[in-house]
């Protein structure tokens, strides 16, 4: 048996065909959000291509469906039954509201993007086996996750998880949702040129000069890992997960983020009777979504 997950994006819709049992990726698919077609009918054309692959696939003596499961994740927040996204501002113009079920005639489990990742991970990924996970998504900006009792949390109105809109500088410049000195904007890709007074717009420029020495860019950029560990350590505190899974862009950083981030998380954690939270990076990479998004809908139909 399997399932398909769509990762709906603003640049790619990104499709893959997976195992129910083993998450083994079967068939993947790329195309274009804004291509030749409207991005509604390419994602019901990515569906259909995956449907197809699978009946070519199937055992000979399987006469039933072999989809089992359908997910789809976007940017914005599902409605009560993740069967739309019911808040998106700005981007995808129709996306809200739109109920992807009548629209492939077949049930879709539609799940917020950075939800996604964390159910890839927990599912399939580094987090596979633990019951309390929390993720952080460390990109343009910070989202993140949290699977609670081995189940998804999504909280009231499915807000739950935007964890990169905590509070860690009281006198800092508000955020896009009217926080003072978020962990979003302490180490997002999006506030690099303003964190480095206009000398860096990436935080893959930051790094080159980290490496190479450059005492300001060591200082810009060890004070939002430092920041980063105190994000961290807060929501430790909050929620006590088994593990914590970084994923996005900045991960790539590798030892240049995890070195000084250990050293820190050495200096703030709370470590009653000496237990110490694991940090890992995520196995995933940009198939976390679509591979999230199936491993969401096989939760919810399994």
């Amino acid at each position: 048996m399997f399932a398909i997950g769509i990762d709906l994006g603003g640049t790619w819709i990104k499709g893959v065909l997976m195992t129910i049992d083993t998450g083994e990726m079967v068939k993947q698919l790329y195309h274009p959000t804004h291509g030749d077609k409207d991005w509604k009918q390419a994602v019901a054309e990515t569906v259909a291509e995956l449907q197809q692959h699978a009946d070519l696939v199937k055992p000979t003596d399987d006469q039933g469906s072999t989809i089992k499961a359908i997910g789809l994740s976007a940017p914005g927040l599902p409605n009560e039954t993740n069967r739309c996204i019911a808040y998106m501002p700005g981007r995808l113009p129709g996306l809200e509201g739109f109920h992807w079920g009548d629209f492939l005639n077949a049930p879709v489990y539609v799940v917020n993007d950075a939800h996604a990742a964390l159910m890839a991970e927990t599912r399939f990924g580094v987090a596979k086996g633990s019951r309390h996970v929390l993720l952080l998504t460390l990109g343009t900006g910070v989202g993140g996750g949290l699977l609670v009792d081995g189940r998804l949390y999504q909280g009231n109105s499915q807000r739950a998880g935007h964890l990169g809109h905590i509070t860690v500088d009281t006198e800092g410049d508000r955020d896009i949702m009217g926080l003072p000195g978020s962990l979003e904007d302490a180490i997002g890709n999006a506030t690099i040129e303003k964190r480095s007074l206009g000398r860096y717009t990436s935080t893959y420029q930051l790094l080159e000069a980290y490496k190479q020495g450059n005492p300001f860019a060591q200082w810009v950029w060890l004070s939002s890992v430092r920041k980063l560990a105190v994000g961290i350590c807060s929501l430790i505190n909050c929620f006590s997960p088994d593990v914590v899974v970084l994923s996005g862009g900045i991960t790539q950083a590798d030892a240049d983020l995890l070195l000084p981030l250990t050293s820190f998380m050495d200096a703030y954690e709370w470590r009653p009777g000496g237990l110490t939270t694991p940090i890992k990076i995520a196995h995933f990479g940009d198939m976390a979504g679509a591979i999230g998004a199936a491993s969401f809908a096989i939760q919810e139909v399994v």
